[in-house]
């Protein structure tokens, strides 16, 4: 569900609108029809979700909110949509996009893309954090390993081009690093924010950035991940832990 907690996955499916199967596939949204997220609406970084696939479930608590609640989709996200009301103090529903999923930049619409060492040394940046907690800030799809840190600045080339590479069998299209909202300054569980964060950012990720990265792309340095496409073409193709990327 976006802006909530993320599900851990050995392998995913490429949906037809190019997105990983159930990624994002259910949204928050007002009765305005706008997402409610942790931009703006901090209470949603407290919300906790766990998920359950065959049949598709979720189960909803936050801490000193009553019982939990475990919901149905799509039979019960009426009542899904009431829990979240009352937690979050304003109406919303649930709308679900199975094909395409609700992705945060529609023109490149793909999982997005970090790696392991990148988020390593992002951590190294600041006292008392660790891979795994860049990791839940800033919301990466899909992390490889075995490379330098910032290797995947390499996936995309000038602005408005997309450089072309694949993971196992499935052809990518890389398109831009991800400019970053103000959800990663904040704590994913606690909402707590961490002074700043942004500047240290900024500051850091322009003394680091690599000689193979398209400096073009860089209008402001609050930039991490890759964002990517993917063609019509591999539709129904399957991605899975242990695939190997290849410059094509």
């Amino acid at each position: 569900m976006k802006a909530l907690d993320p599900l851990d996955a050995g392998e995913a499916r490429i949906t037809s609108g190019g997105a990983l199967e159930n990624d994002r596939r259910w949204a928050i949204r007002d009765q305005g029809g706008k997402f409610v997220n942790g931009k703006k609406n901090e209470r949603v970084s407290l919300v906790r979700s766990r998920y359950r696939m065959h049949p598709f479930s979720v189960v909803l608590k936050a801490d000193g909110f009553g019982e939990e609640g475990a919901f149905a989709l799509p039979e019960e996200s009426h009542l899904a949509a009431t829990w979240l009301t009352k937690f979050l103090g304003t109406d919303v529903v649930l709308e679900e996009n199975f094909s395409g999923g609700f992705p945060d930049d529609t023109d490149a619409s793909g999982p997005t893309l970090v790696s392991q060492a990148t988020l390593e040394t992002v951590a190294s940046w600041y006292s008392g954090l660790v891979a795994a907690d860049v990791l839940r800030r800033f919301r990466p799809n899909l992390v490889i390993d075995g490379v330098p840190p910032f290797w995947e600045d390499r996936l995309y080339g000038v602005r408005g081009g997309s450089r072309p590479f694949a993971i196992g069998g499935v052809v990518f299209g890389g398109v831009n690093p991800c400019a970053r909202c103000v959800v990663p300054t904040r704590d994913p569980v606690s909402a707590a924010a961490m002074p700043g964060f942004m500047a240290r950012f900024m500051e850091q990720r322009k003394a680091t950035l690599p000689s193979w990265a398209d400096a073009s792309q860089f209008d402001h340095f609050y930039r991490l991940c890759v964002n990517t496409r993917i063609p019509a073409t591999e539709s129904g193709k399957t991605l899975r832990i242990g695939d190997a990327l290849v410059l094509t």
